[in-house]
């Protein structure tokens, strides 16, 4: 190796060691800021205690927010994982004029008319609808965000699956619904894990909707709630906030970790018998 080619590399590694340390730095803080009895900006190695979580304990929106954020986040999850694989598969397999171009510019305005864009209008509607300061209205709201993209991504796994599968099933009687339940889904099942990992962590981590929408504490849902950890001069409660940021980041881990077990987000699929 050459003088030149070592020194590149060498820089190339310290490189990619700066980058690694400018990610790792945030989650050491996340991992060791909830056990230190004096927790502050920087990272270091605790003085062991487990009273920041028994403060946590003690607030009264603290557990309610996290039930919160499941019902909203698992309602939008299921509803743009079900409504996007049939849009897509309509799309796949229906000759709709301009199709290509209808789905291109639901993806690009869901892309520029983002939620602070649409803020008024969207708490217009959903004033008109009777839904503020109701769960169910927000979980509609993040899936209508959410559905161009998730459709987007998912006709390409629709499109992958072969026709002969299908006229197959229909050759021995399948409905058109039975076809897409036992054949194509299966088949799309990665792509399906996928869009439903991405749907939930988007909702999961959703603070405007919510802080918009919602009116009642015990409604609110833990993103919210952590903005309340802050005294009245706007000092952040640390204690509080390093351990809710670790309650709050371990179920969407959790479910990452199990998905990735379970499909490894690879594109596989089969048919069930």
């Amino acid at each position: 190796m050459t003088p030149a080619a070592m020194v590149r590399r060498i820089l190339f590694y310290a490189l990619l060691a700066v980058v690694a340390t400018f990610f790792a730095l945030p989650l050491l803080w996340l991992v060791l800021a909830p056990f230190d009895a004096h927790p502050s900006l920087t990272v270091k190695l605790p003085q062991f205690t487990l009273d920041n979580f028994r403060q946590l304990g003690e607030n009264p929106y603290a557990l309610s927010s996290l039930k919160n954020s499941v019902l909203i986040s698992g309602g939008a999850m299921v509803l743009v994982t079900a409504l996007s694989a049939l849009a897509a598969y309509a799309l796949s397999r229906v000759r709709v004029p301009g199709r290509n171009l209808i789905l291109y510019s639901l993806l690009l305005l869901s892309s520029i008319v983002t939620g602070t864009a649409a803020m008024v209008p969207i708490f217009l509607l959903m004033f008109q609808l009777g839904l503020i300061d109701d769960r169910s209205g927000v979980t509609l709201v993040l899936t209508g965000g959410l559905l161009p993209a998730a459709i987007f991504i998912l006709k390409d796994f629709m499109d992958a699956t072969p026709a002969s599968y299908e006229e197959s099933a229909r050759v021995f009687g399948a409905s058109p619904l039975q076809v897409l339940r036992h054949v194509v889904l299966p088949i799309a099942r990665p792509g399906l894990a996928t869009i439903a990992v991405w749907a939930l962590v988007n909702a999961w981590g959703d603070f405007l909707m919510a802080y918009i929408l919602l009116r009642d504490p015990e409604k609110m849902p833990a993103g919210v709630l952590m903005y309340t950890f802050y005294n009245e001069g706007g000092q952040a409660n640390l204690s509080l906030i390093s351990a809710f940021s670790l309650v709050y980041a371990l179920p969407v881990v959790a479910l990452y970790l199990f998905v990735n077990r379970r499909y490894g987000f690879r594109f596989h699929g089969g048919i069930k018998s």
